[in-house]
């Protein structure tokens, strides 16, 4: 029979309170208890004993067992090694040593695990193959400067392996430490997680990308796993009042659509459904005879589930006749590899931005990109990622550039970019054959918070620089350099109803873009005599995920694309770059563990081009902004992406 739990109105005050103080997200509350005690079921889970007596430390039910058909169990020992046995308890392999907390990965070639080597006190990985049945060689991870009382393994959408590293004073690690469940040799520090204190258990659920931690006092928390996410949590399950665990919150198990988590105090098993972005508590289960039930695993079996428990009394085989709904799972989106990534701008916290990339007139190798640092400036970097300029100018927000602008009767490429100290345009002058990029100094605008901004060139090479306030304003001023200095004056203006921000013009066709961020991308004529008539290119929904960041326009020789940063859900929509504007596809940027260049979140701005830069670009350039910058953390920065990986995973022509 399934519950659904009513806290008290004195519990919700509390817990309200309690998810304020943690930085909680409330939305999605724990599944939550009645305020009186909560009567359970009997589960009557029968002692089992593997034919070689072991003192168990963790244990694991094999789910995939192709690679090594009846294995079954996997057992560590603080005193004993690291056991495969068979569905009789009978062993198959054994690795020698002292080892703790346990969790692997396994597929139809063999296995990964991961353990804590007591002696050593270092994390551990370990492959076991299939083919030859023998461990290979242990890859172990620099010692923790705290004590890991826990980890758990991840896969990701591209087969990269992480590990979890939890210890018990609220300090955390992830690493990357393999692909396609073969270790790599050097495991790499993605990021340093702050974690409840007092927690010892954790696993991964893979496809809902779910870390569930356990705070032993408190209750079960959720957290985002993947590697580019924000560390933010969900509670799933609650001490009374506030939830319906009794005592404690001990190991848990991940099965499909759901967690279970034992409670040793009480000897309960928990059961929490997930729907939506929160959790449902059904009937938890008493575990008559089980003394400290701490340690848990779970193997989905025809309409329910095998279950392996240990305690101070031993281990304990039971099946569950109750399996969740599974919910529906999006599919997986395409993800593409960086190819470089730039130094991190000198400023801490959000400040890179905008960027945009400059074609030498006779050495395309010798091309730049410009990236915003919004703390401070603008920045230039070559084609390897290598900062050659620093332009401590003020906050720039959004920058863009186009060849071929008369200064003074000299030929110059220049760039403007949105000055937010001033509410002005920042211009700059590129030599065409040095790159190098020079101060042209400001022209104030009418606006009274300047923000995103883009260029426009008319057939005739005059330039405009549209730029548009949060207020949702747009103004487009004529640029004219006429003089030695760079005058702007002011040719049209509109307005969208709420935030903008990204804009890109199609030169060619002389169509404008403009990003109206939780709402739409729309068009216009970008011709300053034309009406400003809104057109949607297309709605912020399922496809595009508010905000809708940078806008870029890829040129190429049969078809134009639009590219979208749909921040939202951390992704990069392209469309057709003509009327009716086809979706095309969508993918996400991943780490690329050879290289040690992180994935990508969080993106503002980006650009394209579509000239042949010689190398991996002779089909054009990708470059985004990344707002989240792991693997090791630091300073954000930028990355770029062949198009032609862009094109070959959507099917571009």
């Amino acid at each position: 029979m399934n519950a659904v739990f009513s806290p008290a109105p004195l519990a919700l005050g509390l817990l309200a309170g309690v998810l304020s103080l943690a930085g909680c997200e409330p939305q999605a509350p724990a599944a939550q208890a009645q305020p009186a005690a909560v009567e359970t079921a009997p589960l009557a889970p029968q002692a089992w004993q593997p034919a070689t007596e072991i003192a168990v430390e963790d244990l694991q039910l094999l789910s995939e067992t192709s690679f090594w058909p009846g294995a079954r169990f996997l057992l560590s020992s603080e005193k004993q090694g690291l056991y495969l046995l068979d569905e009789q308890g009978v062993g198959l392999a054994h690795l020698p040593g002292r080892f703790g907390a346990l969790d692997q990965r396994s597929d139809a070639e063999g296995l990964l695990l991961a353990s804590v080597d007591i002696d050593r006190q270092q994390p551990m990985l370990v492959a076991l193959r299939g083919a030859d049945r023998r461990w290979g060689e242990p890859v172990y991870l620099p010692r923790a400067s705290f004590k890991v009382d826990g980890l758990c393994l991840s896969r990701d959408a591209a087969d990269n392996q992480f590990l979890f590293l939890v210890g018990e004073e609220g300090i955390g690690e992830q690493w990357l430490v393999a692909q396609a469940l073969q270790p790599l040799a050097e495991p790499r520090l993605v990021r340093r997680l702050s974690l409840p204190p007092a927690s010892e258990h954790c696993r991964v659920d893979d496809d809902a990308e779910l870390l569930y931690i356990n705070e032993e006092n408190v209750g079960l928390w959720a957290y985002a796993a993947g590697a580019e996410d924000d560390l933010i949590r969900q509670p799933v399950g609650l001490r009374q009042p506030f939830g319906d665990i009794a005592e404690a919150m001990g190991g848990m198990a991940v099965v499909p659509g759901g967690v279970l988590a034992l409670d040793p105090e009480a000897g309960v098993l928990h059961r929490y459904v997930r729907q939506g972005k929160g959790w449902r508590a059904e009937a938890p289960l008493s575990l008559p005879g089980l003394e400290e039930p701490e340690r848990l695993s779970a193997r989905p079996l025809e309409g329910g589930l095998e279950l392996l428990i240990g305690g101070d009394s031993g281990l304990y085989r039971a099946q569950l006749d109750w399996a969740p709904d599974a919910p529906a799972l999006a599919g997986p989106l395409s993800v593409l590899t960086p190819l470089v990534q730039t130094d991190e701008v000198p400023s801490l916290g959000d400040a890179a931005d905008d960027p945009a990339i400059w074609l030498h007139p006779d050495e395309p190798s010798r091309s730049r990109v410009l990236g915003t640092d919004k703390q401070g400036g603008l920045l230039v970097y070559d084609l390897q990622g290598r900062q050659l300029q620093d332009l401590r100018v003020g906050r720039l927000n959004n920058v863009d550039l186009r060849a071929g602008f008369d200064l003074g009767g000299q030929r110059v490429d220049l760039a403007v970019a949105s000055h937010r100290d001033g509410n002005a345009l920042q211009f700059f002058a590129i030599d065409r054959a040095s790159g190098e990029l020079s101060d042209l100094g400001l022209a104030p605008t009418a606006l009274s918070d300047i923000y995103g901004l883009c260029l426009f060139q008319q057939p005739d090479g005059v330039i405009h620089a549209i730029a548009n306030d949060k207020d949702g304003t747009f103004v487009q001023y004529r640029l004219d350099g006429s003089s030695g200095r760079v005058q702007a004056t002011l040719a049209r203006q509109f307005k969208v109803a709420s935030q903008p921000e990204g804009c890109v013009a199609d030169d060619r066709n002389q169509r404008l873009f403009v990003g109206e961020e939780d709402v739409a991308v729309w068009t216009l004529d970008a011709r300053a005599e034309a009406p400003a008539e809104l057109q949607q290119v297309i709605a912020a929904g399922d496809r595009v995920r508010a905000d809708i960041e940078g806008l870029a326009f890829y040129q190429g020789e049969q078809r134009d694309y639009l590219v979208i940063s749909s921040q939202g859900n951390d992704s990069y929509v392209v469309l057709d770059g003509q009327a009716p504007y086809a979706v095309r596809g969508a993918f996400r940027i991943g780490l690329d563990a050879a290289r040690g260049i992180d994935g990508v979140s969080e993106t503002d701005g980006l650009e394209v081009t579509s000239a042949n830069l010689g190398g991996p670009w002779s089909q054009g350039m990708l470059v985004v902004q990344d707002g989240r910058k792991r693997m090791p953390e630091g300073r954000q920065n930028y990355k770029y992406l062949p198009w032609s990986a862009v094109a070959e995973a959507l099917g571009l022509e």
